[in-house]
């Protein structure tokens, strides 16, 4: 695991002195965290006060920890932004350091790169004793994804000769690591850039000093030793407590005396949603441009025809464009879903960080998720015989280390995720992975949760899909295709 800081912002001024060579200065975001929790009790320009936190460093720490220690203040933190790479980890871990959603990240696809077998051993698996049979395993799936990368390659462009063209071959190849990558396991390394604010980064800190996995645990001391010389007033709260520590663990144990069937294996249900969704959101969009109150325009709104909510529907998106962010009324209607989802799609799942995503570990149990392009190629026999070989350790593995037993588990194994997201952060879910050039695991799920979303409001879902078909949905509705803007290059 390698943590490297690649970045932090620093006072524009305190730039230009620097190239001017007048003299050495302390590089540090505070300042500007400093001058900006100035501005509302001080009369002085920003500028002004983005010149004192500079010219007294000391002062404007002292300034930062009493705001956020005394006064609880702690949103100045947020004006420091980090940029680290990461490199080295496992994808077990990415699921964990990506649960932060106020964060931005880009990390190394296995769609779109050829991985060459490097894996985490866990520090609990060497405890465990169990590292050549671990190492075996991880050999076994790693040389499958290999032959499986190279079978589904040849199986497309055999079956397809499209096109010789290099985008058409990249293409080809894109597909076939994207199937291939379900018998790879949790263990496998990866990297990634992140962007992380020093509030968001000082809770992440925290977290990961009380998380139960010494891989994460190491991710956070790492993270904190690249910035707590630079940021030490606005980096607090950084070690472990027992409300990260012990909340999880004896709501765990206190349940234990709790009998509940399993339930289904269904892959989406929508558990629960806002009664008379199209209504409300018509009635958010009456209470924004009216001057009543809420009840007043929903009333309105329940007076109304079908074909008259339709039209205020209608009008409210007539000139919404397939890149624009539908209007935020949409947000007052919620959907709560239950998914099983392979830890595949749950490397895209996550990303989506503005909805609530609950999930459990992953459980074998569940079975798992393979692609129908592996029994294309008639190698499910194989991939199974992997599959079976990679849990019979995995049980060996919780028998000594439960909480690590994850990391031997691969691409293909399944986990139960509640997921809660209103209609807005819907439509943007649904344009990104509905789209046909969207993988086919998240794909799916996507359909069916647009599928049940339609169902129990038909009205304010009528332009509910991919990106791709946008135009098509909305010449149904419309009778006429969107205006799509497009900006003219510079010059």
């Amino acid at each position: 695991m390698k943590v490297t800081l690649a970045g932090y912002n620093i006072d524009t001024e305190l730039i230009k002195k620097l190239k001017d060579n007048k003299k050495d200065y302390i590089f540090t975001p505070e300042t500007i965290s400093a001058a900006y929790a100035r501005i509302s009790r001080s009369p002085k320009s920003i500028r002004a006060l983005r010149k004192e936190a500079l010219e007294e460093i000391e002062r404007a720490r002292a300034s930062n920890r009493r705001i956020i220690f005394e006064m609880s203040h702690h949103s100045i933190a947020e004006h420091a932004v980090f940029n680290f790479d990461i490199t080295g980890i496992s994808r077990r871990a990415v699921e964990e350091f990506e649960r932060f959603r106020l964060c931005s990240y880009t990390e190394k696809s296995q769609r779109y790169v050829t991985l060459k077998g490097d894996f985490v051993i866990p520090e609990e698996i060497k405890k465990a004793g169990l590292v050549n049979e671990y190492c075996e395993v991880i050999a076994l799936q790693n040389n499958l994804y290999k032959r499986l990368f190279e079978n589904l390659k040849s199986f497309i462009l055999e079956n397809y000769p499209i096109s010789d063209d290099p985008k058409y071959l990249r293409l080809v190849e894109n597909t076939a690591k994207e199937d291939a990558r379900y018998i790879l396991s949790l263990a496998t390394q990866t990297q990634l850039g992140a962007t992380i604010n020093a509030r968001n980064l000082e809770l992440m800190i925290r977290r990961f000093a009380s998380h139960h996995l010494e891989e994460i645990r190491e991710l956070g001391r790492r993270l904190y030793r690249k910035v707590k010389h630079i940021a030490p007033s606005i980096i607090l709260f950084y070690k472990a407590n027992d409300y990260d520590q012990r909340t999880y663990q004896e709501l765990e144990d206190y349940c234990k005396g709790i009998n509940i069937n399993a339930g289904g294996y269904s892959k989406v249900v929508l558990e629960d949603y806002t009664e008379d969704g199209d209504d409300k959101i018509l009635s958010a969009l009456l209470f924004r441009v009216k001057k009543c109150n809420f009840n007043a325009c929903l009333g309105a709104v329940k007076k109304m025809t079908r074909e008259e909510k339709i039209e205020l529907f209608k009008t409210a998106c007539q000139y919404l464009e397939l890149y624009d962010t539908i209007l935020r009324e949409f947000e007052v209607v919620n959907y709560t879903f239950s998914l099983i989802v392979s830890g595949g799609c749950f490397g895209q799942l996550k990303r989506h960080r503005l909805l609530t995503l609950i999930n459990q570990d992953y459980d074998p149990e569940l079975g798992i998720t393979i692609p129908p392009s592996i029994k294309d190629i008639k190698m499910e026999d194989e991939f199974r015989r992997v599959i079976n070989k990679t849990e019979k350790l995995y049980k060996k593995i919780f028998m000594v280390a439960p909480l690590a037993g994850s990391y031997i588990l691969t691409n293909a194994h399944r986990k139960r995720v509640l997921l809660n997201l209103n209609l807005r952060e819907l439509y943007h879910f649904a344009r990104l992975r509905e789209d046909p050039t969207a993988q086919w695991d998240i794909q799916n799920i996507a359909n069916a949760m647009s599928r049940a979303a339609k169902k129990v409001t038909p009205i304010t879902t009528l332009l509910l899909g991919s990106k791709t078909e946008y135009p098509e949905i909305y010449y149904r509705l419309y009778k006429k295709f969107p205006k799509v803007t497009i900006v003219p290059p510079p010059g």
